[in-house]
């Protein structure tokens, strides 16, 4: 390793990116560079195999789609073992990680024919002379943008969808990730080696935007909300769709009846797992009066246990270090309290717990995304004001909910995609449930239902089953005619 190279920064020599452990520097592998006139032919395979894939069918689709699960689960301590040395994350977190992918493959090879299939739909009055017909087409390729924090489970939530609607994928992998999404196109080739299914594109921010531009049907951006907007600018040239997932500041409410020990460790678990390198991470807890002082308590003695280098790796994106001690400077400056860790806590490349209390609601640390190991925890009168300071933010992705009496009622009032009741981030876990935000933590779903749904048309068919009783559509309509609509209507709808 040469002196000036970064660990954990990609780096680009003569046409190919290294890519090297956040912590120890230690390479991971060496993939090429894609330019623009490389992703465009890759693209142009996908279109090839697209056709081929979509020929299969649902049920060719699904067999697979599950023989390269199983592949996974056969080699899943392998590819625990790779994204531990390419993300410095704890290999045991990265192995659960990839459960929840296959969770997600699982549930939409198995679901894709009952859910986009085609089915018949009943007439409505103005045509009952035609049968309705639905169905769901692909768009052919999908570009999927991955990041870095997630690099097993976030992209194969969307190349699950997209691959069982019957689209080929195009995979570009965080710079900072690359050969994690190399493995998990190269492994879908061994189970699908007759066409380029699932190929990649590795590069910087030109590639991605290389692919926007590619000619896919769609984009499935999975990123920061300042880079997820790049990715709508250059989609917007060509009226590409994409569903985007960008940012959060998720926030727990812990209410009067909550299980205190129970809210403790799910609150460090969710603020604290992957090094607080999560979008759905619980960066903001508040607590009603009653309950605050021990809950405060109970996750300084649970994180307080942590280890750093162990439980809590290395900040994989070396440029996140100064951003999370930037908003810990700035809860500091502006009267907050570290009852755990605090302004020593980063130690490139390690962030150690932080806990901060009394911090303002305008500081950054509550305003803006800090993606590192800090939590904190705000006293309010009760859950209404709890409820009213959640919503305060511009991102809505996740959220989570403790309490017993009144916690659903709380959770459906909170300006969020998905909540977790008693729990903390275990939606993502679920694979029948659809995923994705609102504001700034972005718009579309993958997983679940709506996630399948985005990466397919939907097609409308009516077919004339005979002649028309009551003609609308037709210059040979007579008067009479449409007198017998309007009296059908006043039948059918007229009354209260």
């Amino acid at each position: 390793m040469t002196a000036t190279r970064v660990p954990g920064l990609p780096v680009v020599e003569d046409g190919v990116l290294i890519s090297t452990n956040p912590a120890s520097g230690a390479e991971a592998g060496r993939v090429p560079v894609a330019d623009a006139a490389a992703v465009t032919e890759t693209v142009r395979r996908a279109h090839e195999a697209a056709l081929w894939w979509q020929a299969l069918g649902y049920d060719g689709r699904r067999e697979r789609l599950l023989r390269w699960r199983s592949l996974i689960v056969r080699r899943i301590e392998e590819l625990g073992r790779l994204t531990s040395l390419e993300t410095g994350k704890p290999q045991t977190d990265a192995v659960v990680e990839a459960t929840a992918a296959v969770e997600h493959l699982d549930w939409a090879a198995r679901n894709a024919k009952r859910v986009l299939g085609p089915r018949r739909m009943r007439t409505r009055l103005l045509v009952a002379e035609h049968s309705g017909h639905l169905e769901y087409q692909p768009f052919g390729v999908i570009g999927v943008i991955g990041p870095w924090n997630y690099p097993i489970l976030t992209p194969v939530g969307p190349i699950s969808g997209a691959l069982a609607a019957g689209n080929a994928v195009v995979l570009k992998p965080s710079e900072y990730t690359p050969i994690v999404g190399q493995w998990l196109a190269d492994t879908f080739a061994e189970v699908v080696p007759e066409q380029p299914v699932l190929q990649t594109v590795h590069g910087l921010g030109d590639t991605g935007a290389a692919l926007c531009r590619s000619g896919v049907g769609k984009i499935a951006f999975t990123g920061s909300t300042a880079t997820a907007k790049k990715v709508l600018a250059a989609c917007a040239e060509n009226l590409v769709p994409a569903v985007i997932e960008a940012g959060g500041k998720d926030a727990l409410i812990v209410d009067a009846d909550a299980d205190i020990p129970a809210a403790a460790e799910a609150a460090v678990w969710g603020s604290m797992t992957n090094a607080g390198q999560t979008c759905i991470g619980i960066e903001r807890v508040y607590a009603v009066a009653p309950v605050y002082d021990a809950f405060v308590s109970a996750v300084v003695e649970k994180a307080g246990h942590l280890r750093t280098g162990e439980e809590i790796g290395p900040i994989t994106m070396p440029g996140q270090l100064e951003i999370i001690r930037d908003h810990i400077d700035d809860a500091l400056a502006r009267g907050g309290r570290a009852v755990l860790g605090g302004a020593e806590a980063v130690r490139p490349p390690y962030v150690s717990p932080t806990v901060l209390v009394d911090v303002p609601a305008d500081s950054t640390e509550i305003r803006d995304e800090t993606f590192g190991p800090t939590l904190t925890i705000t006293k309010v009168a009760d859950a209404d004001e709890a409820v009213e300071q959640a919503n305060n933010t511009a991102y809505g992705l996740g959220g989570a909910v403790f309490g017993k009496k009144n916690a659903l009622r709380i959770a459906r009032r909170l300006r969020s995609g998905m909540v977790a009741v008693n729990s903390t981030l275990t939606f993502v876990g679920m694979g029948n449930l659809p995923f994705g935000g609102v504001g700034e933590s972005g718009f579309g779903r993958i997983h679940g239902e709506d996630g399948l749904r985005e990466f397919a048309r939907a097609k409308s068919i009516t077919v004339r089953r005979g002649p028309s009783v009551l003609p609308a559509m037709t210059f040979e309509r007579t008067p009479a005619q449409v007198a017998g609509i309007v009296k059908a209507l006043r039948i059918l709808y007229g009354r209260k």
